[in-house]
């Protein structure tokens, strides 16, 4: 479990090369999936579409999830949108350049799963054939209107007794694969003509203003990842000086299973720089608290920058 969890933790790094790595991955994986799974069309009139359309798009919402779960900008966006002003105005522009980079990742896996479905076909045609013109095909005009609903929606079972011998049921499938393929091919040269235009036209506006949110946005992550790294640290030596303060009653029991302990006052004025004089489980609550209701405004020349537990600001809010 331990190893899983760093590379978790390793996967959620706010480098945006790693973060690109992840979104490349998932591309894979969602084309190795597709490969690897049995395609098998219910060949009933009324289940077909469902299930065709169902294996089209629940595999990329699940996708789209996962690249938003493994994506640690979505938490950091998510709490700087929701969180109280206080001190520090809201940047909405860094919000917006947060969210657009965040969904652009998370789509890239789900948009090559529907293209690379489109180019197959299989699940057009499971979905769509039963609502073709039966009139365009000759093999099913001495056929009922039953008798054909019953045909078309067997048309992806080309292992089918009713459809082995048929001549329209090529027919009815080339005719729908040529229509997920032309759809297929249609979606990805939009996304190369959007991509090569985002390219191509992005010196023609502000480049100070998107500078701008991008350092901000790299600000806020960092931010937030070395606080949590901080509280860390802070919890470790709080707790190392809890466990030295439980052991210290016992002392003389210690001694007597030869068990060794530091020394009265030995590290104690480091750990207590460390601690910062907090040390007791209100003044960390109260801390933490004015941390999400009261962030410092990004100045770090105010010599008043620092408020010790809200001896020298106004708490109020936090109360």
């Amino acid at each position: 479990m331990d190893r899983f969890r760093m590379i978790f933790q390793y996967f959620q790094s706010n480098s945006e090369s790693v973060m690109n790595g992840i979104c490349g991955l998932l591309a894979l994986a969602s084309v190795k999936m597709y490969t690897c799974f049995d395609f098998s069309c219910p060949c009933l009139p009324w289940y077909n579409m469902a299930y065709g359309l169902g294996i089209m798009f629940v595999p990329p919402i699940a996708l789209f999830l996962c690249g938003l779960i493994l994506n640690r900008q979505s938490l950091v966006m998510l709490e700087e949108w929701r969180r109280p002003q206080g001190c520090r105005k809201k940047d909405l522009a860094v919000i917006r350049y947060m969210c657009s980079s965040i969904m652009q990742r998370a789509m890239i896996a789900p948009v090559i799963w529907i293209i690379v479905t489109l180019l197959d076909g299989k699940c057009l045609i499971c979905a769509f054939s039963s609502s073709v013109d039966p009139e365009k095909f000759v093999g099913f005009a001495n056929a009922s209107l039953v008798q054909v609903q019953q045909l078309l929606a067997k048309v992806p079972c080309k292992d089918d007794e009713l459809m082995r011998n048929n001549t329209s049921r090529k027919a009815v499938s080339k005719y729908l694969r040529c229509w997920s393929q032309a759809l297929g091919w249609s979606i990805l040269l939009i996304l190369i003509v959007a991509a090569f235009l985002a390219c191509w036209l992005r010196p023609c506006f502000n480049q100070a203003t998107l500078l701008q949110a991008r350092h901000w946005s790299n600000y806020i992550d960092i931010e937030q990842k070395i606080f949590e790294e901080t509280c860390c640290e802070h919890s470790r030596l709080f707790a190392h000086k809890c466990i030295l303060h439980f052991f210290e009653s016992m002392r003389q029991e210690m001694k007597l299973h030869s068990f060794s302990l530091p020394r009265e006052g030995e590290g104690a004025e480091g750990e207590e720089n460390l601690l910062r004089d907090i040390t007791n489980k209100d003044q960390v609550n109260k801390l933490l608290k004015m941390w999400y209701y009261e962030k410092p405004p990004l100045n770090v020349s105010q010599a008043t920058q620092r408020h010790p537990l809200g001896r020298d600001h106004k708490t109020s809010k936090i109360k």
